[in-house]
Parts: C-alpha cells; structure tokens; sequence
C-alpha cells in the first residue's frame, strides 16, 4: 500500500481485548477499526477495505468459524483467528474454512504483530520502484505512466490503485463491489468506464482484451504472463 498505513478490522466481543489491541496495533502504525460482533464486522466491511482482519472464533450468535466462510466466499481478505481452543482440530478447522492464520489465547501482541506483517507482506509484495510488464505494456507506478509501444500514457490515483491490487493478486478476479472500495468509485458505471480506459493503456486490442478480462458474474481480472 502507498503509506503503509494498512487498515485492520478487529472482531472480539471482549471490550478489554478489543480496546487493547486496538491500542497496540495503532501505537505500531495501522488504522483499527473494531466491531463486537459479526453483524458489525459485515457492515464495516461493507464499507471499508480493510487489508486484514483479526477474528475471534467464540462469539455470540455467528461465530469466527462460520463469518469466515461467509466473508471468504466473497471478498478477499487475510483472517487471522482468535481462539481459546488449541486442540489441532480446531485450528485445522479454521485454516480448511480459508483463514490465512490462527493464535491461541492468551497470545503477546508481539506475536500477533509479527503475524500481521507476514501476512501484509506476503499479500502486499508490489514494488512501485520498479516497472512492472503486463504483456508488451510496461508500467510504472512510481511515475504513474504506462508505456505501450513507445506511447506513454498517464494513469490516474484510481487506476494506480486497482492496478497495485491486481498486480498482487495476479489471476484473482475482483468484484466491481471490491474494486469500488479499492478506488473509491461507488457507481458501477464509472467502475466500467475505468477498466475500459485501463485496458486502452494496456492492451493492443483493447475491445479484445488478453490480459484485464472480464470474468461473467465475478467482475474483473489480471492475468500476467
């Protein structure tokens, strides 16, 4: 992300483990956000786009386990989960439903800090140093140019930031919802209009295109060779 101020979702019900976290995390630089309970989590997310979300399994009314597999079936964010259970079934469980991780209460916020930036590394590893190819188009999201054939052209902060997502997230499609949030365009229209313009700077037929698709029913997605 531009200024690694990546945003994190805390679900607990634990008002003392939520605010303390919520404390720690901000103390080492993130923006926290927290909700008690899944139905606030669903609405914040509805929202925001967070680049993580840390989880606790045992909740009243829906529980870790099954907002994981409701969230994981449509958006992709990283989930690490909080559980009071060691047992490895347990933990089994949560990474088959799609977490990305698991701690064990009671855990150091050090460890959870750690395993944070793993995961934001290992999810956000794109360079806007270096030029980036995407067949014979070149771009360079430091200087916010595409170069295709010799012909630059301009891209602006929206189109830099879909195309920093998709970039790190090669063949993954995206929801015209999650590229709305990534852009901060709400009108589908004008989400459309955007992936039309990008494919212009990126693609030698653009009404064709081989590399920024459209997946029917999903949205969209980048396939680099």
């Amino acid at each position: 992300m531009e200024n690694n101020k990546h945003q994190i979702l805390i679900v607990d019900d634990d008002d003392r483990i939520r605010n303390l976290l919520k404390d720690y995390l901000t103390e080492n630089n993130y923006i926290v956000s927290t909700a008690e309970n899944a139905n606030q989590a669903k609405e914040k997310i509805e929202y925001l786009k967070f680049d993580i979300m840390i989880l606790d399994v045992m909740m009243p009314g829906q529980n870790g386990y099954e907002l994981t597999r409701e969230i994981k079936k449509k958006i992709k964010i990283p989930i690490i989960l909080l559980t009071a259970k060691g047992e490895v079934e347990n933990r089994i469980k949560g990474l088959e439903l799609g977490a990305d991780d698991y701690i064990g209460k009671p855990f150091e916020p050090k460890e959870l800090l750690l395993r944070i930036k793993n995961i934001i590394d290992k999810n956000y590893k794109i360079d806007l140093k270096i030029k980036h190819k995407i067949g014979l188009a070149e771009i360079d999201l430091n200087k916010m140019t595409i170069n295709l054939n010799n012909k630059f052209k301009k891209i602006n902060s929206s189109e830099k930031k879909v195309l920093i997502e998709m970039l790190a997230n090669p063949g993954i499609p995206f929801s015209r919802e999650e590229i709305g949030k990534i852009s901060g365009i709400s009108q589908e229209r004008s989400i459309d209009v955007m992936i039309t313009r990008l494919r212009q700077k990126l693609e030698l037929k653009p009404k064709n295109p081989k590399y920024l698709q459209t997946i029917r029913g999903s949205g969209y997605v980048l396939w680099i060779e």
